[in-house]
């Protein structure tokens, strides 16, 4: 029988809107983004989710937010790039993680809103209005191709105790 797969859905931690002449795919992240990032790292750890996969939208405050959280959990984790999470739908994302090589347990995917909210709310019989900056979904798929029907497992953010 094969292994569950672990999917970790994030919403970027909190940007920077201090630059107003900056691209939106160019924001960093602000002070609150770079603690809170690493905080949702070293929780993962602490629960041993640790991502075989590491995917991140092209903008620099989704790269920072996944760079942050795989210094947290790995020494040899890398972040790989995937276009098109950048103003992804719902379903652009499901379509990134069923290509997803069966050889990974754990996947992490680091993504925007409003999307991260659409899809908490897909899987989530009670409505979640919004997925808060660096926050966390983790859900349980029999397979990658089916993330569709995943099971929500936990719901985590940074000012969740």
């Amino acid at each position: 029988m094969p292994t569950s797969k672990t999917l970790l859905l994030v919403r970027h931690a909190k940007s920077s809107w201090e630059d107003a002449d900056l691209d939106d795919i160019d924001r960093p992240l602000n002070k609150r983004g770079v603690r809170d990032a690493p905080e949702m790292g070293r929780r993962l750890s602490g629960r041993s989710l640790i991502p075989d996969l590491i995917v991140s939208s092209p903008a620099v405050r989704a790269l920072m937010t996944a760079s942050a959280i795989a210094r947290e959990v790995s020494d040899t984790a890398s972040v790989v790039i995937e276009e098109g999470l950048y103003a992804a739908a719902p379903q652009d994302v499901l379509d990134i993680v069923a290509d997803f090589d069966d050889g990974f347990q754990t996947a992490l995917v680091v993504g925007h809103n409003p999307t991260m909210t659409q899809l908490a709310n897909s899987f989530s019989s009670a409505p979640i209005e919004n997925v808060p900056t660096c926050g966390m979904l983790c859900l349980e798929a029999t397979m990658w191709s089916s993330a569709g029907a995943a099971r929500l497992l936990d719901f985590d953010y940074p000012k969740k105790t």
